[in-house]
């Protein structure tokens, strides 16, 4: 099958950023022990942030310990694909700033307590969008 020039359209900027603000679920990609792991995260986009709650355990200690990470969200329907790809630093946050976060709308799927609040500084973004063919 020959590709047609619209079957892959990169994203620009803007267009990326609006797609996460519509989006509530990622993967979050950090390394712990010499490992990448993946894991699912709710979040919101504050800004030019990525920020998502969570408990103490490896997530938490793997972006403590090192701070570069990756982000994906996707969604795909009937006719088309769209993935947003973002890369940069997570860092943990404290005192006002975490309150402030801990208001924006980010609803988790399991009813845990998530008291911490990261946010990735994203200094990195792409997104294309798929058409399908199914």
């Amino acid at each position: 099958m020959i590709a047609t020039d619209d079957a892959v359209v990169a994203l620009a900027e803007e267009p990326a950023w609006d797609f996460l603000r519509t989006q509530r679920l990622g993967r979050l990609a950090y390394h712990l022990l010499g490992e990448v792991h993946v894991v699912p995260v709710n979040f919101a986009v504050r800004g030019r942030q990525i920020v998502f709650r969570t408990a103490p355990g490896s997530k938490l200690l793997g972006v403590v310990m090192h701070d570069d990470v990756a982000f994906e969200v996707d969604e795909v329907d009937q006719t088309r694909a769209t993935s947003v790809v973002v890369r940069g630093s997570a860092r943990l946050l404290a005192d006002r700033e975490a309150d402030a976060a801990r208001e924006l709308p980010i609803q988790s799927w399991v009813a845990t307590d998530k008291d911490e609040v990261v946010a990735i500084e994203v200094t990195q973004i792409s997104g294309r969008t798929f058409r399908l063919v199914r």
